[in-house]
């Protein structure tokens, strides 16, 4: 991740005059993005299936989803899984999930028109949790998913220790996609696709001396962004990460990774507070001392210590604490300060104050409202990254 100060806008934005939040302003952010992405995302059109995740999400969020076409949408994420072509196929190792774009599914050719040629199978697990998250969202029956090939070739990439890979030609194995295999069996509700014990090991073992999750075992505690690694590009000036080989350059969001995936393998109860603290597979107090000492002084919420207070760590950070029951000691007041000062007058939010808004710090801006009960949207599924209203029936 970059310094904050390499970052920072030549063109900055002023905040939103409003002192609450400005619902009807973010729904025409996320509609905008929704009809047309501006120019600085060209660069991340192989992502495009996770810029799609938050704006229908985040529409979701904001209680605005018929302001989609939903059958367009699904038609759109189903054309973008990897189908093997008969059995043999399906055991050669390969993993058929979803594509990020059509980018990474055909061949471009000189015309500029996408013809289906043979090129590697570039299906990937976060590329997978986003379209299988879009289209729970918007209302289609995930058993229609052909959850066969995913999940059967999705074990292919567990690892030894319990990590997984994100796509099957080899990259880098952390918590990151252990929660999305965790996410994307739970929302298939199919368990088939991953050991969830070496997967429970192996998070247990990136818990640091101070109580967050490192990406790997003995690495620095982390809250900044996980699976969503693209987003810290968007709208910035840094070079394109590629495809086939992510992650490079990215510091990454293990201790959300680490508790989210708990959660939703069943390895953390709902009332865990209030039960005793031994019999949890994590050292609980001292992960909740970790992340509310990651709350700054002007109420933001920071990713590491000595780090400035960024939009997105307000779900990042508060969302470990909903998910553990410990989301009462969060100062609420100094948070929503901050957040609003991120407001865009534009609509959505940036990640300092002052910058132009983004699409990936406006979802979560979105987000961290939700967390906070703000009035007439939607609450938030923590731990899936969808809300509550599209989890029903999992």
């Amino acid at each position: 991740m970059a310094d904050d100060d390499s970052i920072r806008d030549d063109a900055p934005d002023s905040p939103s005059n409003s002192l609450s939040f400005d619902r009807a302003r973010h729904i025409r952010f996320l509609e905008m993005m929704y009809q047309l992405l501006p120019s600085p995302y060209q660069t991340q059109e192989i992502n495009r299936i996770t810029l799609a995740y938050f704006v229908i999400t985040g529409l979701d969020i904001l209680a605005a989803l018929d302001r989609t076409d939903k059958e367009a949408m699904i038609h759109w994420v189903l054309s973008l899984q990897s189908h093997p072509k008969n059995e043999v196929e399906l055991n050669n190792g390969q993993f058929y999930g979803f594509h990020g774009s059509r980018s990474s599914q055909y061949h471009l050719t000189d015309d500029g028109v996408h013809e289906q040629v043979a090129i590697p199978n570039g299906s990937h697990l976060a590329s997978t949790y986003c379209a299988l998250a879009i289209l729970k969202t918007v209302g289609y029956d995930l058993s229609l998913v052909d959850s066969k090939s995913l999940l059967g070739s999705m074990r292919n990439l567990q690892q030894a220790d319990g990590s997984f890979m994100p796509i099957h030609i080899g990259a880098e194995t952390d918590l990151r996609f252990v929660f999305c295999a965790a996410a994307i069996c739970s929302l298939l509700k199919n368990w088939s696709g991953m050991d969830r014990e070496k997967a429970k090991n192996y998070i247990i073992s990136c818990q640091s001396y101070d109580g967050g999750f490192g990406l790997i075992p003995g690495s620095e505690s982390h809250e900044t962004v996980s699976l969503w690694w693209i987003a810290l590009k968007l709208c910035f000036p840094l070079p394109c990460i590629p495809c086939q080989g992510p992650f490079k350059c990215v510091t990454g969001g293990a201790t959300y990774c680490a508790v989210a995936a708990l959660r939703l393998m069943g390895f953390i109860d709902k009332e865990i507070l209030s039960k005793n603290a031994s019999s949890c597979t994590i050292n609980v107090p001292l992960l909740i001392h970790w992340s509310l000492q990651r709350q700054a002084q002007d109420g933001g919420f920071q990713g590491r210590i000595n780090k400035s207070a960024d939009t997105c760590y307000a779900f990042w950070i508060g969302g470990v604490l909903r998910i553990l029951g410990a989301d009462k000691f969060i100062d609420e007041g100094g948070l929503r300060g901050f957040l609003l000062t991120c407001q865009s007058k534009y609509g959505g939010f940036s990640k300092f104050p002052g910058l132009l808004p983004d699409l990936y710090h406006s979802f979560y801006g979105f987000c961290a409202f939700s967390l906070l009960k703000e009035p007439d949207i939607n609450d938030l599924c923590v731990e899936m990254g969808i809300t509550a209203i599209a989890t029903i029936g999992l």
